[in-house]
């Protein structure tokens, strides 16, 4: 119970990036809920996803279950809000703290695994069309995540992108490349990769092997479309 309330406080007085720890007083201790915002470049952007963090009696000697209670379009969250990262699979280690947990599911945000996914549909388009993956992941965050407010500010700035669009894009080849998935979706799976490799995403599992895996779809779809022209 020591080391619990250590990593509690921890958490409470110094969350990773974008996470927030909410304590309730209706929950035993053994129930972590937080909240994640949705990382900026990603089609969560905006959202405020509720999460929780179920411990059993064993821990830390065996992890945490994770579970989504926003509604999330994401191929490692079961519609049921169940997570598949292997930090809290086969990759668990005593070590890891609460913290080190909710970071990466937060990296899960920013690069899916979809080798692993729950949600086979997620997984089966962030695979064969991005685009088509990141609309209805927007879609379903601005229903179930969004403030009126973010929902508001996303929707003038979608708004003004398609005045430019309409106002100034003059040939088929000019401007922007992502004029088939939305403002920044051409962008975002590489973006996306990027972001995962950084200071953020740096630790765990997920940064290593997912971000190749996300940098070669994204790779060989580039040089298919190409080959196509």
């Amino acid at each position: 119970m020591a080391l619990l309330a250590r990593q509690l406080r921890q958490l409470a007085n110094a969350p990773p990036e974008g996470v927030r720890y909410v304590p309730r007083d209706d929950d035993a201790i053994t129930v972590v809920h937080c909240e994640l915002d949705g990382p900026t470049g990603t089609p969560y952007e905006g959202g405020v996803f509720a999460c929780k963090l179920v411990l059993s009696e064993d821990f830390p000697n065996a992890p945490p279950k994770g579970f989504f209670l926003t509604k999330i379009f994401h191929p490692n969250v079961a519609p049921s809000g169940d997570i598949c990262v292997n930090t809290l699979k086969k990759d668990w280690k005593p070590e890891h703290t609460l913290a080190h947990v909710l970071q990466v599911v937060h990296c899960l945000l920013i690069v899916p695994f979809p080798e692993s996914a729950l949600n086979d549909d997620a997984g089966k388009l962030f695979m064969e069309s991005y685009d088509e993956y990141a609309r209805k992941a927007r879609l379903m965050t601005s229903i179930h995540a969004m403030t009126p407010a973010a929902r508001a500010a996303a929707s003038a700035r979608e708004h003004a992108a398609s005045s430019d669009a309409s106002g100034g894009g003059g040939g088929s080849s000019g401007g922007s490349s992502s004029s088939s998935g939305g403002p920044g979706v051409g962008s975002s799976s590489s973006s996306t990769s990027g972001q995962a490799s950084g200071q953020s995403c740096s630790g765990g599992r997920i940064s290593g092997s997912v971000v190749a895996s996300s940098s070669s779809s994204s790779s060989s779809s580039s040089s298919s479309s190409s080959s196509t022209t």
